[in-house]
């Protein structure tokens, strides 16, 4: 354990934002396999109506800087294929 100020204000930091990266992340995880799940079911209109939070999780992951937007903007192509084979 730190025993200067800044260096203990600076864990309780640290782990407050790996909370919050590790909670966007899953997020974003969660959204994703529902799309591949309805993908799965051959369920179009569901799988677009859920590709829409997957997109908008991938585009905010991407922006806090948890995926590269190169990462973001190949899994939406990647799932927007999949709908469309559908």
């Amino acid at each position: 354990m730190p025993n200067i100020k800044s260096a203990i204000k600076r864990v309780k930091t640290s782990d407050t934002r790996n909370a919050q990266n590790t909670a966007a992340k899953s997020a974003m995880r969660t959204a994703v396999k529902k799309v591949e799940a309805a993908v799965t079911a051959n369920d179009g209109a569901a799988a677009k109506e859920v590709y829409a939070n997957a997109a908008r999780n991938l585009d905010k992951a991407a922006a806090k800087g948890l995926i590269h937007k190169n990462a973001a903007a190949r899994k939406k192509s990647r799932l927007m294929k999949k709908i469309n084979a559908l």
